[in-house]
């Protein structure tokens, strides 16, 4: 064997090597940088979004037919909806088995007479939402059909349930992606309304 034909087998025996260490290496890099995440000690569902600050991206939705509230029936999500006033939208499925476990929260905060809850029915049917707004009760004030999630994507929606907070002005405030609990709302939802209104907000 020629000299050049062992520099070429030790060049392809370092090439072998290294592609089957590359899976092992991309893996340990991968692990690293969850277990950082995991240990910094942030709330991983307090995902930050490019949006905080910027104007909500509203869309005229379709409402969602027979929805009623208190026996009123409820209109539609528009972009006028929340415009003067300080609005949680609630991003929601009545195949999304968090959001049902979130909803007493969602209804409990509809009763602040400081924030107005609207929500928006994500990918479902409209017999099936208003089965489960029929069993659990109904905290929107307005909701809109996002049937395909275009205004999901508007919004940057990660997976449902999914709130923003929104100021009078039209301004994103707040996100809470996952379901709220007593922690997401006494850290994150209720000093974000204290502080848009310069008043504690009920419940807080």
């Amino acid at each position: 064997m020629s000299e050049n034909e062992g520099n070429a087998g030790d060049a392809g025996k370092r090439t072998r090597l290294i592609l089957a260490a590359l899976p092992l290496a991309i893996f340990l890099g991968l692990a690293l940088i969850f277990w950082t995440q995991l240990n910094s000690g942030r709330d991983i569902s307090e995902i930050p979004s490019a949006l905080i600050g910027t104007k909500a991206p509203f869309r005229d939705l379709e409402p969602l037919a027979g929805a009623t509230k208190d026996g009123t029936p409820v209109p539609a999500l528009t972009a006028q909806t929340a415009a003067g006033k300080l609005t949680l939208v609630n991003f929601w499925a009545s195949w999304c088995v968090p959001c049902r476990q979130e909803h007493p929260v969602i209804l409990a905060l509809s009763k602040d007479p400081r924030i107005t809850v609207v929500g928006v029915n994500y990918k479902d049917g409209s017999e099936n939402a208003l089965r489960f707004l029929g069993e659990l009760g109904n905290p929107f004030s307005a909701i809109g059909l996002d049937p395909v999630g275009k205004m999901a994507i508007d919004w940057g929606v990660y997976g449902i349930p999914e709130s923003y907070l929104v100021g009078p002005d039209g301004t994103i405030l707040y996100k809470r992606v996952g379901p709220f609990d007593d922690k997401s709302l006494k850290d994150g939802l209720y000093p974000a309304i204290e502080k848009a209104l310069g008043t504690p907000a009920a419940g807080g």
